[in-house]
């Protein structure tokens, strides 16, 4: 199965965050976005992934190693314009055979059963099939009993439901989206609901999905990826017997915590000390180096 991650954005609502690294490698519970959306892909058959990317293209193309860290194929597809999700997914027309494929946000994090999906997709002959589920305040599309699509308003409404940003898409939708030219795929998927074309839901029901593209949901998404457990600690991270850990904190490799340091409620990334009594409360420290005085807040 193909599949395709859209990364090419810029990041903006997770800045400052994102002044020096894309999002998808933005770290959830020490762990790039993209690599937990790439093993879920995995999981589900993904054998052949294309990512869009232009925000610090090089820092994409070494991480991702042309797939061979992950067991998989895994291609770029540069964009030195910003396409759109529809220009972005029409200039990758040439990596698309006859079966249907994936396209899935690069800033999601989920455990939605994507083979359900897919065979549903496959079942009811749907030229497209947006996953859908209940996630006020973001409903914004209309389905009837049949799971067609009737409207996709860019206003959320009662009665609606949320588009999960996971698509399935027939490679005879690509022939709808205009080529060369910054897009959306909502646009082109409006158009063909118009004309009456077979784009459907598949409704998940109360599944694990979470947007990290803004700060709050990104440190919301840290929260969830410690599974219960008040603290994460990476590899080789040093935590002076007299430190503390309070509340929750998430912790990434090779850190420093010294003697009388304290951090409560906050992650903290790879390569960072906290020198010695210093205070980090409800923070995100994200760049390597020393903390020598206490800082409350984004730590860039």
């Amino acid at each position: 199965m193909k599949a395709m991650i859209l990364a090419a954005g810029l990041g903006t609502r997770l800045l400052p965050l994102t002044a020096n690294r894309p999002k998808p490698l933005v770290p959830v519970g020490n762990r790039p976005i993209i690599d937990r959306t790439i093993c879920w892909l995995k999981t589900h058959g993904a054998d052949d992934i294309i990512v869009n990317a232009h925000y610090h293209l090089d820092q994409m193309r070494h991480h991702l190693d042309q797939g061979r860290p992950f067991g998989l194929k895994i291609h770029i597809s540069e964009e030195p314009e910003i396409l759109g999700t529809g220009g972005g997914i029409q200039k990758t027309k040439w990596f698309w055979g006859r079966d249907p494929f994936i396209v899935v946000n690069g800033d999601i994090l989920t455990d939605i059963d994507l083979s359900a999906a897919y065979r549903a997709h496959l079942k009811n002959g749907n030229l497209v099939t947006l996953v859908l589920h209940d996630s006020a305040p973001f409903n914004q599309i209309r389905i009837n009993r049949q799971k067609d699509i009737l409207d996709i308003n860019p206003v959320p409404q009662p009665g609606r439901l949320a588009f999960t940003g996971i698509h399935i898409i027939s490679p005879e939708v690509l022939e709808n989206i205009p080529a060369g030219r910054p897009s959306c795929i909502l646009a082109s998927y409006r158009l063909l609901i118009r004309d009456g074309r077979p784009i459907r839901g598949h409704v998940v029901k109360n599944p694990y999905w979470r947007d990290a593209g803004t700060i709050e949901s990104y440190i919301q998404a840290n929260r969830e990826a410690l599974n219960g457990a008040p603290f994460l600690v990476g590899r080789n991270a040093r935590v002076h017997d007299d430190a503390q850990l309070n509340g929750w904190a998430v912790l990434g490799d090779n850190i420093i915590v010294e003697r009388g340091a304290g951090i409560t409620r906050s992650i903290v990334w790879e390569n960072v000390t906290i020198k010695e009594g210093v205070q980090i409360v409800d923070s995100i420290v994200a760049t390597p180096g020393e903390v020598a005085a206490d800082r409350v807040g984004v730590i860039e």
